[in-house]
């Protein structure tokens, strides 16, 4: 982890720093199983951790951060139909902000849960890779 991420990975109060720091896990896994991203870079934007694939145009970048009422947020760009797409297939399993960003919370199951998102952001401009990535349910584990 490049010394600034670890930096503000710091700053967050330990629950949320340790749901964070599962999410991030739940990335790089999935990144592992898509050699066609050439693995994923770690940096800062806006101050949090942010990842996208090392390829160019194949992804969409995934910022990991806390939301404006408090609590653990995956937030994507914007103008993607990402958050759209996952509120479609998660419904009320997670609160969301707008198109930007799903409030995640904490919990074990929280980031497994958090897969099909994560695989449609690193895959999201390129359709080649959909198939083996399309966004569909995780099942659900017992809490």
């Amino acid at each position: 982890m490049p010394d600034a991420v670890a930096r503000a990975f710091a700053r967050f109060e330990p629950a949320d720093r340790s749901a964070l720091l599962a999410i991030r896990r739940v990335i790089f896994e999935e990144a592992s199983l898509i050699p066609e991203l050439g693995g994923v870079t770690e940096t800062l934007k806006w101050g949090e951790p942010s990842y996208a694939p090392v390829v160019p145009r194949t992804g969409s970048p995934i910022r990991l951060g806390l939301a404006k009422a408090g609590g653990v947020a995956v937030f994507a760009h914007c103008q993607t139909s990402l958050i759209a797409d996952f509120r479609h297939l998660m419904g009320a399993r997670f609160a969301y902000d707008g198109s930007r960003a799903v409030l995640a919370g904490q919990g074990a199951h929280i980031p497994d849960d958090l897969r099909p998102l994560i695989r449609a952001a690193l895959t999201y401009h390129k359709p080649s890779l959909r198939g083996q990535t399309r966004m569909r349910a995780t099942p659900s584990r017992s809490s």
